[in-house]
């Protein structure tokens, strides 16, 4: 006892330090940032820590470091919307806390932004010069959006994001603050700026270096008290080159870096070209002497194994191109868009106006014809012009007609949502199009990308798994309209598929083998199979809407490595595991694939298989899901190590308890308690 409360004690000591030391890391970063401040007196950097500390007592301590700087760096005038900002941000993270989807690094970049507008607009309408103070605003409220999306991954590590980009943004945030010092015209701040600049393009390559030089070279002109924009073309053009032709050697890189500053700084003629071009070919020669350490992981891979995994990807995009094609061959049914008869619009507009009138029985009976042929008529002219008038209408229709007024509002109305009922069909068609359309572009892009030969890849020995298969059409039928498949990936996964189409015989076949197909294909290509199922679902949903069809899919993945198993279900009938004596069922809620758009995920249970565990995957035809005891009484009195004696035991019993009024299928994968491997 006397030894857990030790344990327990030190445990509450390291916790304690650790919030201590979050809560001082923001308090020093907040206060140091403040000193960075752009045209207009804002601090955007110092307000980005405060909205990425988040809620808690981290975002008190950023404010309290932020307000700190404020008194020591900033002009009293400056400060009071400043805090203002600050007191927002910590009240809106405070708020809306436990809701991760505004507490988010997206949400808080565009709250902190908004929150800064909000005020500072206030005082942009009081400036002597409103149209530079709100350009200077703007630019500072994207500074503060932009500083808490950099920052965020720093304050909150382990959250999937890398923080070298927070660490270069922060880096770059506290040598801005030190540019306006200068001994003799010459900015320490600046020349250390060029040194990041060259890094930065140096090891990350020619885009991300030219994005890094002009976004943090708009943040120094923005910080600058010249307000131009020479920096973010010096700075830009220069990482640009210096990524793009240093070939792996900082002297290379040295060059080109200085090269372009060069060529803009002479091009622009601008009075900072003296200063520049000092700091930064001081900066050059600190980049030149850093240690060769810092740039180790610029070293390529060996030949063999980037050859290895070339091979790999090209194989799994030609799998992939071939799957969106077959995909795209078999869900390209033109379907036929029927235009709606216009007479409807005149039967509706009388449903409206003509019902309760006297002469209702005169007009649409005793003198039909003569009706009919004046609508008839009329009906020409006001499709082309969008409206009726009453000289669309003969003479004799107008006299007869006693509420013509009330005619002429109900057919307006109609023709209205007539034509926009049309537009409707006719942009729904474009986009099935634009959809099989996309389809077809994907596999030839990936096709392209892979039309590159590649040996074969050899794979080290898998275990192996035993399958059991039994298929039963329904009575009267020929051929089983349920499809089942077990295969295994190139990483080692083991598949099995089972899917019943809509109805029977022959055109269930065609669908549910469609539909294993081409989820096979997407498996086989490396794609996960949530991500599979998806993608398929929303392809058979297009085609559902042309043919009418749809089908249930069931899936089972195993890992035979670990052990980890997932049923992945779309509108399929219950899956059951055994494992001697005990049985568990498995079910799910989701409509089959098809009824419903790709945004509809599928059912998935992940369980963890024992060796001499069977999964049992069945059709509805097999066992009413609400009557399946008998099943699972069989499945726990099984004492056999063959799947596919139980597959027939299973299809057997059911035949004997019910009538065939539908198809059966039932699929099964038993891991051997001894394993045997595969080469």
């Amino acid at each position: 006892m006397k030894q857990k409360n030790v344990q327990k004690r030190k445990l509450r000591n390291e916790s304690r330090n650790a919030l201590l030391m979050s809560c001082g890391i923001r308090f020093f970063m907040a206060a140091a940032l403040t000193g960075n401040q752009t045209l207009g007196g804002y601090a955007p950097f110092a307000l980005g820590c405060v909205a990425a500390s988040g809620p808690g007592l981290g975002s008190l301590a950023a404010l309290c470091g932020a307000a700190l700087g404020a008194f020591f760096l900033m002009d009293f005038a400056d400060a009071l919307p400043f805090a203002a900002v600050c007191t927002l941000i910590l009240a809106s993270s405070l708020a809306f806390r436990g809701n991760r989807v505004l507490t988010g690094p997206r949400a808080v970049s565009l709250i902190s932004a908004g929150l800064f507008l909000s005020v500072g607009l206030i005082y942009v309408l009081d400036a002597a010069n409103p149209e530079e103070a709100f350009a200077a605003c703007v630019a500072a409220a994207g500074l503060t959006g932009a500083s808490a999306w950099f920052f965020w991954p720093l304050l909150h590590p382990g959250e999937g994001r890398s923080p070298a980009e927070g660490i270069i943004f922060l880096t770059a945030a506290l040598l801005l603050s030190t540019q306006r010092l200068n001994f003799g015209g010459i900015s320490p701040g600046r020349i250390l700026f060029c040194v990041l600049l060259a890094c930065a393009s140096f090891s990350h390559g020619a885009a991300t270096g030219a994005a890094i030089g002009l976004g943090l070279g708009l943040t120094a002109d923005l910080c600058a008290e010249s307000g131009g924009c020479v920096l973010t073309a010096a700075f830009g053009f220069g990482s640009l080159l210096c990524g793009r032709y240093a070939a792996g050697q900082r002297w290379r890189g040295a060059l080109c870096f200085l090269g372009g500053v060069c060529a803009v700084l002479f091009s622009a003629g601008d009075p900072l070209i003296n200063p520049l071009l000092t700091e930064c070919g001081s900066g050059m020669l600190l980049f030149l002497l850093l240690p060769e350490k810092l740039f180790r992981h610029r070293r390529a891979l060996p030949k063999p194994i980037r050859q290895e995994s070339a091979k790999k990807l090209k194989e799994r995009l030609k799998l992939t191109a071939a799957a969106l094609r077959d995909l795209y061959d078999n869900c390209a049914l033109e379907s036929v868009v029927t235009e709606e008869n216009p007479a409807i619009v005149f039967d509706r507009a009388a449903e409206r106006s003509c019902r309760n009138c006297e002469r209702c029985n005169r007009c649409w009976q005793e003198e039909y014809a003569a009706t009919f042929q004046a609508l008839n008529d009329a009906t020409p002219s006001l499709l082309d012009r969008g409206y009726a008038v009453p000289a669309d209408f003969p003479q004799s229709f107008n006299e007869r007609c006693i509420h013509l007024t009330e005619f002429l509002t109900a057919v307006n109305l109609e023709l209205s949502a007539y034509r926009l009922r049309g537009q409707y069909r006719q942009q729904l068609e474009e986009t099935r199009r634009a959809a099989r359309r996309q389809y077809a572009q994907l596999s030839e892009l990936l096709s392209a990308t892979a039309a590159t030969d590649a040996a074969p890849a050899s794979g080290a020995p898998q275990p192996l798994c035993r399958f059991g298969t039994a298929l039963r059409p329904k009575r009267g039928e020929s051929v089983c309209g349920d499809t089942a498949l077990s295969f295994r990936t190139e990483n080692g996964l083991w598949c099995l598929l089972l899917a019943d189409g809509m109805g029977s015989g022959e055109e269930a076949k065609e669908e549910s083998s469609l539909t294993c197909r081409l989820l096979r294909q997407f498996l086989e290509a490396g794609i996960r199979p949530e991500s599979a199922l998806r993608t398929l679902n929303s392809a058979m949903a297009l085609r559902g809407e042309v043919t009418g069809s749809f089908t249930t899919m069931d899936l089972c993945t195993f890992d035979a490595f670990s052990g980890d198993a997932a049923f992945y279900k779309y509108g399929a009938a219950p899956s059951y595991l055994k494992k001697g004596s005990v049985v568990r069922r498995i079910t799910g809620i989701s409509l089959p694939v098809g009824l419903r758009d790709g945004d509809t995920a599928p059912d998935v249970t992940h369980v963890r298989l024992s060796p001499g565990s069977f999964a049992v995957m069945i059709s509805d035809g097999v066992a009413d899901p609400a009557q399946d005891q008998w099943l699972q009484s069989l499945l726990a009195g099984w004492e056999d190590e063959e799947p596919q004696e139980l597959a027939k035991a299973i299809m057997m019993e059911s035949l004997r308890r019910q009538a065939s009024r539908d198809d059966r299928g039932v699929q099964i994968l038993y891991w051997p308690a001894e394993k045997s491997f595969s080469a």
